[in-house]
C-alpha cells in the first residue's frame, strides 16, 4: 500500500471523518485486519477559520504549503486536504511539492460527469458556495450550477462554523437542512453537491429527493484508490 499524507484540523470533526473512512475503505477492500497507511498533520484551525482577506489567505497558503512539505518529507506519496474550503489554495500547494494532490473538486466533478449529471446545486460554507474558485472548477467538468440564495447560504455557514465544527449536532439544524435541500431540489437540477465535510453530520446523503454527491465520500474513495495503487 502507498502512504498518503493528510492535512487535517480544519475542523477536527472533518479530520476524524477522513481518518475513519480511509481506514474503513481499506478494510472493506482488503480485510478487517488491514488499516490505511496515513501520515496526518492536524493544524490549529484558530489560525485558518473564517478567513476572508487576501492577507489571511496568503497566511493560510503559507501554513498549508509548509504542512504539505513536511508530509512529503515524511514519506507521503500523495496529499489530501481534509477541507473543501482550503482547496482554494490547492494549486499553490501543488506547485510547492513534487507529490500529487488529490483535489476534492476534480474528484467530485469527474464522478458526476461519469454519472451523466449536467446540472447541480452546491451547498457548503459561504466561500465554497459563492466564490468562483470552487464553482468554476466544477464547471470545467461540464456541469451547470444553479444560483444560490444568499440568506440560505448565510444560515448554512452559521450552522457549519458555530455548531458542526465544534462537534455539535442540533436537531433543529437537521430539520433546517432538510427544508433547504427540499427547496433547492425544486430548481432545474439533477443533483446536489454536499461541499462541506461536516454537513454529513446532519444530512443523510443516501436519503433525499435528489442524488447528493458528498464531496468527502468521493474524496475519501479517491484516497483509498491511491493507497491501494488503483490510480496513477
Amino acid at each position: 500500500m502507498r502512504k498518503i499524507g493528510l492535512i487535517g484540523g480544519m475542523s477536527w470533526a472533518s479530520t476524524e471523518l477522513y481518518y475513519r473512512h480511509l481506514n474503513k475503505g481499506v478494510q472493506k477492500r482488503l480485510g478487517t485486519a488491514c488499516s490505511a497507511p496515513i501520515i496526518l498533520e492536524s493544524l490549529n484551525y484558530c489560525e485558518l477559520s473564517r478567513i476572508t482577506t487576501p492577507e489571511q489567505w496568503a497566511h493560510a497558503k503559507d501554513v498549508l504549503i509548509a504542512s504539505a512539505q513536511r508530509l512529503e518529507a515524511a514519506g507521503a506519496t500523495a496529499l489530501m486536504i481534509a477541507a473543501n474550503s482550503m482547496h482554494k489554495v490547492a494549486e499553490d500547494i501543488a506547485a510547492a511539492i513534487s507529490i500529487p494532490i488529490l483535489h476534492i473538486v476534480d474528484e467530485t466533478g469527474e464522478k458526476m460527469k461519469a454519472d451523466g449529471i449536467k446540472a447541480t446545486a452546491v451547498i457548503g460554507t459561504r466561500n465554497v458556495t459563492t466564490e468562483p474558485w470552487f464553482r468554476q472548477r466544477l464547471v470545467r467538468h461540464g456541469l451547470t450550477l444553479a444560483p444560490y440564495d444568499t440568506a440560505r447560504v448565510d444560515e448554512i455557514d452559521r450552522i457549519i462554523y458555530e455548531e458542526l465544527m465544534l462537534g455539535k449536532v442540533n436537531e433543529s439544524s437537521r430539520r433546517t437542512m432538510k427544508t433547504f435541500i427540499t427547496d433547492i431540489a425544486k430548481q432545474d437540477i439533477q443533483a446536489i453537491v454536499l461541499a462541506c465535510t461536516e454537513l454529513v453530520m446532519l444530512v443523510d446523503a443516501d436519503a433525499n429527493v435528489l442524488p447528493i454527491y458528498d464531496t468527502t465520500r468521493i474524496h475519501v474513495a479517491a484516497g483509498v484508490d491511491w493507497i491501494l495503487g488503483e490510480t496513477l
